[in-house]
């Protein structure tokens, strides 16, 4: 297991602060916190990262924070998975080629 999480359903009031405390709850270490937001608008787009000071302290934070309720809003932490391609950007390519006699 890493030491990377994913955080989602974040309450859009949330800031890295308060994301950051509520991780190193019972001593654990948090070495980054990274919300996602927006490209176009900046605001928050309601999950994010958190990067844990060990394998272990990843652990117990996803046993003790998935579900925990954050402003009405229960949490989903697990660990990060790196970004797979595709995505649904780039694209076209196509047309061209016709054969003509």
């Amino acid at each position: 297991m890493g030491n990377r999480l994913y955080v989602g359903n974040l309450p859009f009031s949330a800031d890295e602060q308060a994301v950051r405390e509520l991780f190193e709850q019972n001593g654990r270490t948090v070495a980054e916190v990274r919300l996602i937001t927006d490209r176009d608008t900046g605001r928050p787009r309601g999950f994010g990262f958190v990067e844990m000071g060990s394998n272990e302290e990843a652990d117990g934070a996803i046993r003790e924070l998935n579900g925990y309720e954050m402003d009405g809003r229960a949490l989903t932490v697990n660990e990060a998975r790196e970004r797979t391609g595709g995505g649904g950007r780039g694209g076209g390519g196509g047309g061209g080629g016709r054969n003509r006699y």
